[in-house]
C-alpha cells in the first residue's frame, strides 16, 4: 500500500490530528503571455491571514496529492506552479502533528508521504515552477526544490531549513536535493551554519544569491512577472543556466569542515545536526530514491527522540511565551517614552544609547563628569551608525537621523525632559544610589529610573528615593545588539505603572522580557555563576583545569566555563559572585585561588594561541583531591538542580518555564536541549536531588 493510502486509511479509521489546520491547494488556470498556453497555478492556502503560516499535515499533504492528481491528468496545460498565500509560501511540516506521532513507523510514513507527494511536481509531464512569494522555511523550501524552476520575491523575510536547529533534518529531499541545485559548500551553509547560528534566516536576496532560485522579482508585482518569466521560459526566450556541481574531493572537504564545525560547537550534544550532515555527505553517491529513503530513516529515529520533543519546548518558550511575559502588568499603564536618558558613557552605556535610539528613535542624551569620556561614548555610538550605513543596513538619511538623535551632557539637568532613564555606572551600591538621587532632582515624578545591574538589590537601590516606586531593574545582557533577553526587575515598591512601562520599552527594543524577582543576580546569572563556582571548587580541589572545562561539554554551552569567565571579566564575574556570596555563602563560596588570580590582574586562564597560561595554572594549582570529568559533570549538574528548586521555591520567576527561556535567550543554553530544566528531568538529576521534576512528565521529553 503506498504512503497516500495508508494515510488515507489511518485518518479514517481514528479521530486523529483533528486539530490540524490543513493547507488546502486550490487550482485555476492562467493564461501565459507570448502565447505560451495555459498554466495550471497550484496555491498554499489554510484559509487564515499571514498569523497563521501554511503547515503541512497528513491532510494538507493528501489535499495537494489529490490537486496533482487533477492537473496530472491534463493535455491541456504547459506548466504547473505552486504559490502560497498573501506573504507566505509554506514553513514546512506541522510540527504539532509531528511530535504526537504513535511510534517510529509512523513517523517514517510521515517522512514518505512528503516525499511521495512532493516528488510528484517534479515528474509531471510538463515543467514545474515554484514561486516563492513569501516566508518559506523546511517543508516549504523543499516543495519548490522539486520543481523544475524557482522563482522568489525579493520581499521575502525568512527563507530557512531550520530543522536541525528543533531537532530534525531536512526530510522531504532537503540534503539531497539542495546540495545538488547549489553545490555542497552552500547547501552546507543552510543545512547546518544558519541553524547553529541561533537559527539564522536568509532573505529572498540571499537565497537568489546562493542560487536555490532562478529570477528574483520584487514583491508588488511578483506573481505577475514570475507568470511572465514562465513564459519566457516556456517558449525559449529565457534558457535557465546552473554551474556544475562538483561532487569530486571538494564534496569531501566541505562536509569534512562542517563536521569539525559541529564537533567544536556540540560536542555530540545535538545528534540532528550530524545526521543531516551525514545526508548531505552520501547525497553524491546516492540516487534520488536511496537519498529519499535515507532521510525517511533519519526523519523515524529523530522523530521519536527526546531531542525533537526538547527543540519544540524551546521554540514554543521562545515563539510564544516570550511574546506574552508571565506577571507582566495591564500594558495600558505603559507611560509614553518620547526621550530617554543614559547615566555613564562606558562601552555599556554606549550600546544602550545606540539601542534605544535604533529601535524607539527617540532623543538619547548620554551624561557623563569627564567630556573627553563623554565624546568616546557618543563617538561610539555614531562610529557603528557609520558601520550600518557602510553595510548598507541603513540609508545615509537614516543614519544621519540616528547619529542627531544620540548627544551627551555634563550636566544632568538634559534629563529634565526625559521619561525613561536608565543608569549603566560602576557596579557597586553606593553610586548607583547617588547617581539616582541625582538624576530624580532634574526629571519629572512620572519618569522611569531603570538600572543595567547584573546583581544588585534594584529594592535597595531605589530606597532612599522620594519615588522609589518608579524604578526597576532592566537587565540587558551583552552584547547588547545581539542577546535577545531583558530581565525586567520589580523592586519592593515597583508600581504597575513604571512595570508596564518597562515591558513596553522592552518590547519596542525588540526584546524578549522576563519578569524577576528582587533577587541577588535574578536568573540567569544566579544560574551561570552557581556552575562557575561548582567548577572553580572543583579546580581548587586539584582538578586540572582543561578537565574541568571537558566536563561542561555534555551541556552543549556556546563556550566552556573559563573561556566564558574570560569574556565576562574575571572582575566581574568575582564580583557577582560575592554578592552571591553575601546572600548564600553555603552555597556560593569565595574562593581565595581565584582572589589571587583577579588581583594579579589575569584577564583569563588562556593565552593567545589557546594553550592554558601557566600562570594561571600556578594560581589554581595545589589542591590534593582531583575530581574526574565525570564527578565534576555530575557535581555541577546537581547544583544546578538545588539552585534552581530553591529559585523557584523563592518566586524569583514564575514557572520553570521562565528559567529555560532565561538561559536559552540570555545565556546561550542550547535551543536543542531545550532549556535546562528539562535537560535536568531527562537526566533524572532532577529527581535525584529535589524528589520530582521540574516540568510534567513528556513534556520536553518522550512519553516513557
Amino acid at each position: 500500500m503506498s504512503s497516500v493510502e495508508t494515510w488515507r486509511s489511518l485518518l479514517a479509521s481514528e479521530d486523529r490530528n483533528q486539530d490540524e489546520v490543513v493547507t488546502h491547494a486550490y487550482v485555476r488556470d492562467v493564461a501565459l503571455p507570448f502565447g505560451a498556453g495555459t498554466a495550471a497555478l497550484i496555491t498554499l492556502d489554510n484559509g487564515f491571514d499571514h498569523t497563521k503560516p501554511n503547515t503541512f499535515g497528513p491532510r494538507g499533504l493528501l489535499a495537494l496529492n489529490d490537486v496533482l492528481d487533477t492537473v496530472e491528468a491534463r493535455d491541456d496545460i504547459v506548466a504547473v506552479a505552486v504559490t502560497g498565500k498573501p506573504f507566505i509560501f509554506a514553513v514546512g511540516a506541522d510540527l504539532k502533528g509531528v511530535s504526537s506521532l504513535s511510534d517510529r513507523d509512523e513517523a517514517a510514513l510521515i517522512g514518505r508521504l512528503g516525499h511521495d507527494v512532493f516528488r510528484r511536481l517534479g515528474e509531471l509531464n510538463v515543467p514545474s515552477f515554484a514561486y516563492y512569494n513569501g516566508a518559506a522555511m523546511g517543508g516549504g523550501v523543499e516543495i519548490g526544490l522539486h520543481c523544475t524552476y524557482r522563482t522568489i520575491s525579493a520581499g521575502i523575510p525568512a527563507f530557512a531549513l531550520p530543522e536541525t536547529f528543533l531537532g530534525l533534518v531536512p526530510g522531504w529531499g532537503g540534503t539531497y536535493l539542495l546540495p545538488r541545485l547549489i553545490g555542497v559548500e552552500k547547501a552546507l551553509k543552510v543545512v547546518i551554519d544558519n541553524p547553529l547560528a541561533q537559527n539564522r534566516m536568509l532573505k529572498g536576496p540571499q537565497a537568489f544569491d546562493l542560487g536555490i532560485a532562478d529570477a528574483i522579482f520584487e514583491s508588488a508585482d511578483f506573481l505577475e512577472e514570475s507568470l511572465t518569466w514562465t513564459a519566457r521560459v516556456l517558449t525559449g526566450q529565457v534558457r535557465v543556466k546552473r554551474p556544475e556541481v562538483d561532487t569530486g574531493k571538494a564534496w569531501d572537504d566541505a562536509v569534512a569542515l562542517a563536521r569539525w564545525n559541529i564537533d567544536g560547537k556540540l560536542h555530540g550534544a545535538a545528534p540532528s545536526f550530524v545526521r543531516a550532515l551525514d545526508l548531505v555527505a552520501a547525497a553524491k553517491d546516492r540516487s534520488r530514491d536511496e537519498g529519499f529513503a535515507a532521510e525517511d530513516e533519519a526523519l523515524a529515529d529523530l522523530i521519536m527522540s527526546d531531542e525533537l520533543r526538547a527543540g519544540l519546548y524551546a521554540f514554543d518558550l521562545v515563539q510564544k511565551r516570550a511574546k506574552r511575559p508571565a506577571g507582566a502588568p495591564d500594558k495600558a499603564l505603559a507611560r509614553k517614552v518620547t526621550k530617554v536618558g543614559v547615566v555613564g558613557a562606558g562601552l555599556m552605556a554606549s550600546q544602550l544609547a545606540l539601542l534605544f535610539a535604533r529601535r524607539m528613535e527617540v532623543p538619547v542624551v548620554l551624561t557623563d563628569l569627564d567630556q573627553e569620556r563623554l565624546d568616546k561614548g557618543v563617538g561610539y555610538a555614531h562610529a557603528e551608525i557609520d558601520k550600518l550605513l557602510g553595510k548598507g543596513r541603513v540609508s545615509a538619511d537614516k543614519a544621519n537621523r540616528l547619529k542627531a538623535l544620540i548627544s551627551g551632557s555634563l550636566t544632568k539637568d538634559a534629563f529634565a525632559d526625559a521619561d525613561f532613564v536608565i543608569e549603566a555606572v560602576f557596579e557597586e551600591m553606593s553610586v548607583k544610589q547617588k547617581v539616582f538621587a541625582e538624576v530624580e532632582e532634574h526629571v519629572s515624578p512620572e519618569a522611569i529610573l531603570a538600572t543595567n545591574t547584573s546583581s544588585l538589590s534594584v529594592s535597595e537601590m531605589a530606597s532612599k528615593l522620594r519615588h522609589p516606586e518608579r524604578v526597576v531593574g532592566f537587565h540587558f545582557f551583552n552584547p547588547v545588539a545581539v542577546l535577545p533577553l531583558l530581565e525586567i526587575v520589580r523592586g519592593e515598591q515597583t508600581d504597575d505603572a513604571a512595570l508596564a512601562t518597562a515591558f513596553a520599552v522592552g518590547k519596542q527594543l525588540k526584546k524578549s522580557s522576563v519578569l524577576v524577582k528582587d533577587a541577588p543576580a535574578f536568573v540567569a546569572n544566579r544560574i551561570l555563576l552557581r556552575l562557575m563556582a561548582e567548577i572553580i571548587q572543583t579546580v581548587d580541589e586539584g582538578t586540572p583545569i582543561d578537565v574541568a572545562e571537558r566536563a561542561a561539554a555534555p551541556l552543549g554551552l556556546p563556550m566552556p566555563p573559563f573561556v566564558l569567565m574570560g569574556l565576562v571579566g574575571p572582575a566581574i564575574a568575582l564580583h557577582v559572585n560575592e554578592t552571591l556570596h553575601g546572600a548564600f555563602p553555603d552555597r556560593f563560596p569565595l574562593s581565595e585561588k581565584f582572589a589571587k588570580f583577579v588581583a594579579a590582574g589575569k584577564k583569563g586562564v588562556y593565552q593567545p594561541d589557546f594553550s592554558l597560561d601557566p600562570e594561571a595554572v600556578e594560581l589554581f594549582g595545589g589542591g590534593a583531591n582531583p575530581s574526574t570529568e565525570e564527578q565534576v559533570l555530575d557535581r555541577a549538574l546537581r547544583a544546578l538542580a538545588q539552585e534552581i528548586r530553591l529559585m523557584l521555591d523563592e518566586g524569583v520567576v514564575a514557572a520553570a518555564e521562565d528559567i529555560d527561556l532565561c538561559m536559552i535567550l540570555g545565556a546561550g543554553w542550547p535551543f536543542h536541549l531545550g532549556g535546562i530544566t528539562p535537560y535536568l528531568d531527562r537526566s533524572g538529576v532532577s529527581e535525584q536531588v529535589n524528589g520530582s521534576r521540574f516540568l510534567e512528565p513528556g513534556v520536553a521529553s518522550v512519553p516513557r
